[in-house]
């Protein structure tokens, strides 16, 4: 087969969408011997030079601006792929509106639904999910649900974005293929607990208001008011308008001088941050699977998490899983992590088992399975219509 991917999320900073596009082309190419083409599109970024070779794919790189293709192909379908990028048997989008084929078998990915409901909470991540513009807000709650039932195959990171597909896009359950995210393969980490010696509560995500923030600010504020020296707290993601509140709160008392905040952090550098780590703090309020939860199993690191979205799903027993808003909750966990070493290291030994289920290669059958299906579908006759009778 010729498959073309859409590569565009990850040609800024690699967040949840780009690193997932990233990891499933490299798992493909390493699964399977089909022609693989990543295809990015902007007018000022351009791929890395090492990409085809990191991907094990062609890059089919074209200077069209951004919001211009995405307005083109979301609102009129228009012009099909075939026309920019050459031929392909399955073109997959990165999110959940089509890429307008001739021949080629439509797939999109839903990773949540979050934005039906919380639009307003979108704003933030608008540029760093599809590079310009307002897309987001403008069209996946107009189209999403028209995209999603005309495409031939439906992929989501989790089950549970699968059942919310099912149930509230009404696509039929098989043409929905849940392909979760792999275990990162840490250089260093891994091979048993994380048992650093100075270590620190780790925050990892966008500062955006589905990830919470609030409550691990509160939570450890009631942390070091019981004891000054508790471990520090660290906090990494980007920033966004809506984080200026929070910023502001760690720069004046009592948190001034416990918090650190390191924004963006770039794939080559995530091992030495999970490294320092006591344990992973995610509170979000959904999750389409939690990518954070999975990296800190993976390097032997405790997670304390939300009870929402896919985390439980993610999770498992491996963490402690409370209610978002649980704020006594998360401050006496990070207590007890910061106090009881040895059911610290258990929880470290338990995300560790968890996280070997997790794996790139499983995911890349089953994104075959997807592919070949969508193939069928396109392929296959249009029904006859039924006649009448009266």
């Amino acid at each position: 087969m010729q498959i073309l991917v859409d590569y565009r999320p990850a040609l800024r900073a690699r967040t949840g969408v780009g690193e997932y596009m990233h990891e499933i082309i490299r798992a493909y190419t390493a699964a399977h011997d089909d022609d693989v083409a990543a295809f990015t599109s902007s007018w000022r970024d351009r791929p890395a030079a090492d990409t085809a070779q990191r991907l094990g794919a062609r890059v089919v790189d074209r200077r069209v601006p951004v919001r211009l293709l995405n307005f083109l192909w979301h609102r009129l379908q228009w012009p099909p792929v075939e026309d920019i990028a050459g031929p392909a048997d399955v073109v997959h989008a990165a999110h959940p509106l089509m890429i307008p084929s001739r021949h080629a078998a439509r797939v999109v990915t839903v990773h949540d639904l979050y934005f039906l409901d919380h639009l307003d909470d979108t704003r933030g991540l608008v540029r760093r999910s599809l590079g310009e513009g307002g897309e987001i807000r403008r069209d996946y709650p107009a189209l999403t649900a028209r995209h999603a039932r005309a495409a031939e195959a439906v992929v989501t990171p989790s089950q549970y974005t699968k059942n919310l597909v099912v149930s509230r896009l009404a696509v039929p359950a098989e043409r929905v293929y849940a392909c979760p995210f792999g275990a990162p393969e840490w250089k260093r980490l891994g091979g048993r607990p994380n048992d650093p010696d100075d270590g620190y509560f780790l925050f990892v995500g966008t500062l955006v208001a589905r990830k919470n923030l609030s409550t691990v600010l509160d939570a450890y504020t009631r942390l070091i008011a019981n004891r000054a020296d508790s471990p520090r707290l660290v906090i990494a993601g980007g920033t966004t308008p809506e984080a200026m509140a929070w910023l502001q709160r760690i720069e004046q008392p009592p948190l001034a001088g416990h918090v650190d905040r390191l924004g963006y952090i770039a794939e080559f550098d995530r091992e030495q941050l999970y490294a320092g780590a006591l344990a992973l703090v995610m509170p979000s309020l959904d999750e389409g699977f939690g990518v954070p939860a999975l990296e800190a199993m993976a390097a032997g690191v405790p997670v304390i998490a939300s009870n929402r979205g896919a985390l439980p799903e993610v999770i498992g027993d491996a963490g402690l899983l409370l209610d978002p808003a649980d704020v006594d909750g998360f401050a006496a966990a990070m207590e007890r992590i910061a106090r009881d070493r040895a059911w610290a290291l258990d929880r470290g030994a338990a995300g560790l088992t968890r996280a070997r289920s997790f794996t790139w290669r499983t995911t890349a059958v089953r994104l075959r399975e997807a592919y070949l299906d969508a193939v069928a579908r396109r392929r296959a006759p249009a029904p006859e219509p039924q006649s009448s009778t009266r």
